[in-house]
C-alpha cells in the first residue's frame, strides 16, 4: 500500500506538466478547432529557455520561470500571427500540416543553437520529508503547486473575465462575436500566448524534475499531452486538467509493475480504446449541428 502511496506522488508530479501541455492544445482546439502540434516543440523551447536562464545568466527560480512563460508566450503569439492567421479560412489539412511544419522547424532551430542534450542546474533545494514512511520531495511538492496554480489562473480567466467571456463566445459563434464589436484577432492571440505560456511553464517544471533538455523533447510529450486533452475531451479545460493527471497516473503505474517498455504501449491503447467507446472524450460532449 505504501509502495502504491510513492506512485501516486509520482503520477502527481508527472501528470501536473502533461495537464499543462495538454491545456494549450485544448485552448487552441476550443476557439479555432485547429490542433496546434507545434505545441509539444513549445514546451520544449520552455525547457531550454530554462537551461540558458539557469545557467548564463544564473537566475533564480521564479525569475527562469516567468522569463520563460513569456518567450514562449511572445512565440506562441507570433506563430499564431505569421503562420496560422493567414490560413483561417484555408481547409483544416492546411492548417495542420502548416503547425506540423511550425514545429520542425523549432526543433531544428534549437538544435542548430545546441545539437547535444543540456543539464539544467539546480533551481531550487531539493529537500526530502518523511511522513509515516511516505518520501516527499520538496521539488515534488513544488511542481504540483505551481502547476495546480496556473490551472486555477487560467480557469479565472476563462470564467470570469471579460477576455474569457470573449474566448467563449468565439468558441460558439466567432461571425456573431465579431459583429458584436468584439477584437477577435487580438483575442484569438491572447488565447494561443496564453496556452503557449503554459507550455513553457511546464518546460521549467520538467527541467525541474527531470534536469535534461534535449530539441527533441517535445515531440513524444507533445503526443502524450494531446493525448491527455482527448482523453479528457479536447475543447473542455477542466478535461484536459483530468486527462492529464489520468494519463500521468497510467504511465507511472504502468512503470511501477510491469517492464517499462509496455508503458507507450499502455497509453496508445488507453487512446484507442476511448476513442471506440467515447470519441468525445471523458468530460466532452458531441457536437450537435442543426440541419
Amino acid at each position: 500500500m505504501l509502495y502504491v502511496l510513492q506512485q501516486t506522488l509520482n503520477a502527481l508530479q508527472l501528470g501536473s506538466i502533461y495537464a499543462l501541455i495538454a491545456l494549450g492544445y485544448t485552448l487552441v482546439y476550443s476557439i479555432l478547432r485547429m490542433i496546434n502540434f507545434a505545441h509539444g516543440d513549445i514546451f520544449m523551447v520552455g525547457g531550454f529557455v530554462c537551461f540558458a536562464a539557469a545557467t548564463y545568466l544564473q537566475l533564480p527560480f521564479a525569475v527562469t520561470l516567468l522569463l520563460a512563460m513569456g518567450c514562449t508566450a511572445i512565440l506562441g503569439a507570433g506563430l499564431e500571427r505569421l503562420a496560422y492567421r493567414p490560413l483561417r479560412d484555408a481547409p483544416r489539412v492546411s492548417a495542420v500540416i502548416t503547425a506540423l511544419g511550425c514545429g520542425i522547424f523549432l526543433e531544428h532551430f534549437v538544435l542548430w543553437l545546441s545539437p547535444y542534450p543540456q543539464h539544467v542546474p539546480a533551481l531550487l533545494q531539493n529537500q526530502t520529508w518523511s511522513l509515516g514512511g511516505l518520501s516527499v520531495s520538496s521539488i515534488q511538492t513544488a511542481i504540483v503547486a505551481i502547476a495546480v496554480a496556473l490551472m486555477l489562473v487560467l480557469d479565472f480567466i476563462v470564467q470570469r473575465t471579460m477576455l474569457g467571456l470573449a474566448m467563449r463566445g468565439i468558441s460558439m459563434d466567432m461571425k456573431a462575436v465579431a459583429l458584436m464589436g468584439v477584437p477577435v484577432d487580438l483575442v484569438i492571440s491572447s488565447t494561443f500566448a496564453f496556452g503557449a505560456a503554459l507550455g513553457g511553464a511546464a518546460g521549467v517544471l520538467y527541467s525541474l524534475a527531470y534536469p535534461v533538455v534535449d530539441p527533441y523533447m517535445g515531440v513524444l510529450m507533445g503526443w502524450k499531452a494531446f493525448i491527455a486533452a482527448v482523453l479528457g475531451g479536447i475543447g473542455h479545460i477542466r478535461g484536459a486538467v483530468l486527462g492529464g493527471f489520468l494519463l500521468g497516473a497510467v504511465e507511472i503505474l504502468v512503470t511501477a509493475f510491469l517492464p517499462s517498455t509496455y508503458r507507450d504501449l499502455t497509453v496508445f491503447t488507453l487512446l484507442l480504446m476511448l476513442l471506440i467507446v467515447r470519441p468525445h472524450g471523458i468530460l466532452g460532449r458531441p457536437t450537435l449541428q442543426k440541419v
